[in-house]
């Protein structure tokens, strides 16, 4: 296995294109009725892991491709798209920081849903082509280094080329003259671009996951359901020894369990950090509001992005003093005092 020395901009592993502008490519045509069903936008091209993610979560929607998740997201921001479905984490290559970002820079969105997608890999070529055929594969960085035993025990010899997305390497393959012999891809861009699989599920970790998130412009949350995450940007008033222990300790000391922190720069000069956090429950939850109650009061900023059903179904385990009957109980309390009832 080869590598060829090409130039290309990794943003994150999803995306490398710069410009916010939109894909045009499923516009209504002029004078044909506009469709009833909801318009969700998603990390383009066609056959990317975001359209099976989209497909997924809201398989009547239709589909806007963007050319990278900012203009996904803005897609909403300007209604463009009643939602879109962007990545949040895998479970090997970490958080989509350009998604971290926009949530925490851009004009204010709320998640109301979650996915967690299987990462499949395929070879993809064009019909006819065997294994010993194929010398040059393309594909995004991110899957070719998922995929890098195959590859070594496979393809030892074919030269491997990066590209922007697994989704538009597809595409580059299956067009007429192309100098690419396969690309790794999502399976669905076999279906979209008219490709077969020449090997099936060839990822180095069979368990690997893509977290997607629905988004949407603010309204009326999700109901709490019992196995709820919510989610948050914290922005700290200063740096000084415990900044974040005091953070955390608004959440332990009510027994609220987190489930990914991540800090991401503030811009503002080297070792300033603010932080997104994912914690259990609903901010329904009289223990959950309080949490971010307390945080609120300690940070300079506390973006909320959302509470919303937990994918995996898991439900928190709820200490008895932590629970609404004990704030209840406790706020009866607390007013029978201030109102001398002792």
């Amino acid at each position: 296995m080869r590598y060829a020395d090409t130039q290309v901009d990794t943003l994150e592993h999803m995306s490398n294109v710069p410009s916010r502008e939109r894909s045009r490519s499923s516009e209504v045509p002029e004078g044909e009725n506009v469709p009833t069903k909801p318009t969700y936008a998603y990390l383009g091209p066609e056959g990317t892991f975001s359209e099976a993610a989209l497909r997924a979560m809201a398989p009547g929607a239709r589909g806007l491709p963007c050319v990278n998740i900012p203009a996904a997201m803005d897609a909403v921001r300007t209604g463009e798209a009643e939602a879109a479905v962007v990545p949040l984490e895998n479970s090997m290559e970490g958080a989509i920081t350009v998604t971290l970002d926009e949530f925490a820079w851009g004009e204010h969105l709320l998640i109301t849903g979650e996915l967690l997608l299987p990462v499949r890999f395929s070879l993809l070529a064009r019909e006819g082509m065997v294994l010993g055929d194929i010398k040059r594969v393309v594909s995004h960085p991110a899957a070719i280094t998922q995929c890098r035993e195959f590859l070594a025990r496979e393809l030892p010899d074919a030269v491997v080329i990066p590209a922007a997305s697994t989704a538009g390497a597809a595409r580059d393959v299956s067009e007429p003259g192309s100098p690419f012999d396969a690309a790794i891809a999502d399976p669905i861009a076999a279906e979209v671009y008219g490709l077969v699989e020449v090997a099936e599920d060839i990822g180095d970790r069979k368990d690997t996951v893509t977290r997607f998130v629905r988004v949407e412009r603010p309204g009326p949350l999700p109901e709490p359901t019992g196995a709820d995450r919510t989610s948050v940007v914290a922005f700290l008033k200063d740096d000084h020894p415990g900044a974040l222990l005091e953070m955390l300790h608004e959440f332990s000391v009510r027994g609220i369990n987190l489930t990914r922190i991540e800090s991401r720069p503030t811009r503002d000069g080297i070792g300033r950090y603010f932080f997104h956090i994912d914690c259990e429950g609903h901010i329904a939850e009289a223990r959950v509001g309080d949490a971010l109650a307390g945080l609120h009061r300690i940070c300079a900023e506390v973006r909320f992005l959302g509470s919303y059903p937990r994918a995996d179904a898991v439900q928190p385990k709820i200490k008895p003093s932590t629970s609404d009957e004990a704030f209840a109980e406790a706020a009866e309390w607390l007013r029978r005092m201030r109102a001398g009832e002792v």
